[in-house]
C-alpha cells in the first residue's frame, strides 16, 4: 500500500492568510516589547553586551518577522502562495515560541502567550500542510526585465559554471579565464557601475533587484565559482560612487565594469574581524608623494588573482579616533599565483620615490572547506607604495573610509542573501530530484511523508527569503532599507544552513560522497554566516542595537 504522507489537509483554511497575519502580528507584539524591555534594561543600549543572549534572540525573531511580512504580501497573490506564505508564518511563530519558552521572564512574555493562535498554528504546522508544498516551489512574480535577467543568468550559470563546479571544489583550482570572461561579456561586473561610467546602473529599483536576481542564478551554479565573482567589483563600485572623486570615477569604473580591473577587498585584519574601528593596518605619507602601508591583513578573497585591492587602512595614527582614522584605498598589483606570491616594489617601479626603498606585498593562501575557486589569503604590507591619487576621495575621503566601505558592505549583505538563496535553491532542486529517483522499502523516498515535510519546509523557507530578498532590493534602491539588509542577511544565511543539511540528508549515505553535488553546497552554505558581516556582529551590533534605539524612540 502507497504511503499517504499529506493525509487530509483543508487546503482553502490553509491559504486563508487572516489567521497568518494574526499569528504574527502577536509575535510581532511580543518582540516590539521585548525591544522596550531591552532597551530599559541595558540602560538604552549602553550595557547591551551585558544581555547578549536576548539582544541575539530578539535580533533573529525580528529578522524572522520581517521575512514572514514579505511572505505575506507574496501569498496575496494567489492560492499556491498563500499556502507557502502561512507555512513559513507558522515556522516562524514557532520558533519565537521555542525561543521564549523558559525565558519568559527575559523577553516580558506571559506564558501561552501565542495561545489564540493555537488552533491555526496545528494547521499551518501540521506534517501534512507542510508536506503538501513539497513540490510546489511557487512562481518569483518577477516582471519580464528582471525575468529575462533571472534567464540569462541562468542560462550562463548552467552552460558555464555548473559542468565546472565540482571540478574546482574537489581541486581547490581557480577560475576558469573564461567564466570571468563571460560574465564579464554579459555585464556582470557593471551592474552597479553607472550608465555614464560604462555600466549598466540606472539608478532606479532594476539596479539592486538585477543584482539579486542575477546573484542568485550565479550562485545556483557555484558558490565559489560563480555568485561570490560580482560581490568584490560591487562593494568597491559603491564605494567609488558615493564617495570617489569625479576623476576616479571616470578612471576606474569603466575598467571594473569591463573587468579589466579585477578586485578583492582587504578589510579584515587578524585580530580584528568585524571589529573594524580597531584595525590597525597603516598607510602613512610618503616622502615625496603617496602612501606606504604596512600590517597584515586576513580572508582577503580572490587577492591573487586581483588586479586592485580596496584597503581600508588607519591614516591617522592616533587610534583613540577609532573608525574615524581609517580611509579607503584602490591599491594596484599585478595578477599572481593563487598557491602564494611575494610581490617587489623598487625604484623601477613606475611613480614609487626612490628614497623610500623597497617594498613588500606577500600574499599567503589559506585553505578552507569550501567556498572555492577564488581562494582567500593573508596579505603581509611591507612599506608598500600607494600613489595620491588611489586615496578614494582624495583629501576629502580622509578619515571617511569606515563610512564608505560600509555603505558598499551593506549591498554586500544584500548581495550575500542572493548567495544564500542561489545555494539554497540548487540544494532543494537536488534533493527533490533525488528523492524522486531513489526507492526504499517498495517506494520512491518522496513518497514518504518526513521526506515531504522537509522539502516543503525548504520550499517555503526559500521563496519567504526570496521576496524578502526583492523587497530589500526595492527599498535600498530608495536610499533605504540598511538595517533590513543586515536582517535578510541574518536569516537568509542561517536558512541556507538547513536547507543544505536536510538535502544532503535526504541524499543519506550519497550526500556523504563527493560523488553529488549536495556535498559541495553544505559545506558552501556554513561560510555564509561568517563573511560579510559575521551573524553575531550582525545580530548584537547592528540589529539589536538598533530595535534598541528605535524603542527608545517611542
Amino acid at each position: 500500500m502507497a504511503p499517504n504522507p499529506s493525509g487530509t489537509v483543508d487546503q482553502a483554511a490553509l491559504a486563508d492568510l487572516a489567521p497568518a497575519k494574526a499569528a504574527l502580528d502577536l509575535a510581532s507584539d511580543l518582540v516590539a516589547g521585548t525591544a522596550r524591555r531591552l532597551a530599559r534594561i541595558s540602560d538604552g543600549g549602553k550595557l547591551l553586551d551585558d544581555h547578549q543572549v536576548l539582544a541575539y534572540d530578539l535580533a533573529h525573531a525580528t529578522a524572522g518577522i520581517e521575512t514572514a511580512r514579505a511572505a505575506l504580501r507574496y501569498g496575496a497573490q494567489g492560492e499556491t502562495e498563500a499556502r507557502l506564505a502561512a507555512i513559513f508564518v507558522a515556522d516562524v511563530v514557532a520558533d519565537i515560541v521555542a525561543r521564549t519558552v523558559g525565558r519568559e521572564r527575559d523577553w516580558g512574555a506571559e506564558p501561552g502567550w501565542h495561545e489564540e493562535a493555537s488552533s491555526w498554528l496545528s494547521l499551518a504546522r501540521s506534517p501534512g500542510a507542510v508536506a503538501s508544498v513539497a513540490e510546489t516551489p511557487g512562481p518569483l512574480h518577477l516582471d519580464p526585465d528582471f525575468e529575462l535577467v533571472r534567464e540569462t543568468f541562468r542560462r550562463f550559470a548552467e552552460d558555464q559554471i555548473a559542468p565546472r563546479a565540482e571540478h574546482i571544489h574537489r581541486e581547490n583550482d581557480d577560475i576558469p579565464e573564461d567564466i570571468i570572461e563571460g560574465l564579464a561579456d554579459m555585464g556582470g561586473f557593471g551592474l552597479s557601475v553607472p550608465e555614464e561610467y560604462g555600466g549598466f546602473a540606472s539608478g532606479g529599483e532594476h539596479d539592486y533587484l538585477g543584482m539579486v536576481v542575477a546573484t542568485e542564478e550565479l550562485s545556483r551554479g557555484s558558490l565559489g565559482a560563480g555568485g561570490a565573482l560580482i560581490t568584490r567589483p560591487e562593494i568597491l563600485t559603491r564605494a567609488i560612487v558615493n564617495g570617489g572623486t569625479e576623476e576616479q570615477r571616470r578612471r576606474l569604473l569603466p575598467r571594473i565594469a569591463s573587468a579589466e580591473l579585477m578586485v578583492a577587498v582587504a578589510v579584515t585584519e587578524p585580530d580584528f574581524g568585524s571589529d573594524v574601528a580597531n584595525l590597525t593596518v597603516t598607510a602613512s605619507p610618503a616622502d615625496g608623494d603617496g602612501y606606504v602601508v604596512n600590517g597584515v591583513k586576513t580572508w582577503c578573497t580572490f587577492a591573487a588573482r586581483a588586479d586592485v585591492l580596496m584597503l581600508l587602512a588607519r591614516t591617522d595614527p592616533d587610534r583613540s579616533k577609532g573608525h574615524r582614522g581609517l580611509s579607503l584605498f584602490v591599491v594596484p598589483k599585478p595578477r599572481s599565483d593563487s598557491r602564494g606570491f611575494v610581490l617587489v616594489q623598487d625604484d623601477s617601479t613606475e611613480g614609487r620615490p626612490g628614497a623610500l626603498g623597497p617594498g613588500k606585498l606577500e600574499g599567503r593562501p589559506i585553505d578552507t572547506l569550501g567556498y572555492r575557486g577564488m581562494h582567500s589569503y593573508e596579505l603581509a604590507f611591507d612599506n608598500w607604495w600607494v600613489a595620491e591619487e588611489n586615496l578614494i576621495g582624495g583629501e576629502e575621503g580622509k578619515g571617511k573610509g569606515f563610512y564608505l566601505q560600509m555603505a558598499g558592505f551593506e549591498n554586500g549583505r544584500l548581495q550575500t542573501a542572493a548567495r544564500a538563496l542561489g545555494v539554497m535553491q540548487a540544494a532543494y532542486e537536488a534533493a527533490l530530484s533525488y528523492a524522486r529517483a531513489r526507492r526504499v522499502f517498495g517506494h520512491p523516498i518522496i513518497d514518504y511523508q518526513l521526506t515531504r515535510a522537509k522539502l516543503g519546509r525548504m520550499a517555503s523557507m526559500i521563496q519567504a527569503s526570496r521576496q524578502f530578498a526583492y523587497e530589500v532590493g526595492s527599498m535600498m534602491a530608495r536610499g533605504e532599507g540598511s538595517m533590513e539588509a543586515s536582517m535578510v542577511k541574518a536569516y537568509v544565511c542561517r536558512a541556507a544552513e538547513w536547507v543544505s543539511r536536510e538535502a544532503m540528508q535526504i541524499h543519506g549515505g550519497m550526500g556523504y560522497a563527493e560523488e553529488f553535488p549536495v556535498s559541495r553546497l553544505f559545506v558552501d552554505a556554513r561560510v555564509l554566516s561568517i563573511f560579510e558581516g559575521a551573524d553575531e556582529t550582525l545580530c548584537l551590533k547592528v540589529i539589536a542595537r538598533r530595535l534598541v534605539e528605535q524603542a527608545l524612540d517611542t
